[in-house]
């Protein structure tokens, strides 16, 4: 399996190697008021997907923050005297219940 995994690894960066080797020419791209950069197409097509990726990993960011912020508050510490079994009543109160029935994939 990881020789298949590596094979198709190989095919996607030679695919993405032959794609930058065809697209060396310049190309403009024009901005507002009559700006210009002119740059080999392989690096503008590069600085649009950089420029994507940054702008979605920044989209997320806020409600990855707050799902991370809702998990630490969740978290109940547990010392070493609550695992005891003096104490398994303790333990038992802050686990949540189980579920009545298993949960149905689904309908």
């Amino acid at each position: 399996m990881r020789i298949v995994l590596w094979l198709f690894r190989a095919a996607i960066f030679f695919t993405l190697f032959a794609f930058a080797l065809n697209n060396q020419h310049d190309a403009a791209v024009r901005w507002f008021f009559g700006q210009e950069w002119r740059a080999p197409m392989v690096f503008i097509v590069l600085a649009a997907f950089g420029l994507g990726c940054a702008l979605g990993i920044m989209a997320m960011l806020p409600s990855w923050w707050r799902l991370r912020r809702d998990a630490q508050a969740q978290r109940v510490p547990r010392s070493d005297t609550a695992t005891t079994m003096l104490d398994v009543e303790a333990v038992r109160a802050v686990e949540p219940a189980p579920l009545e029935h298993p949960p149905r994939d689904g309908v």
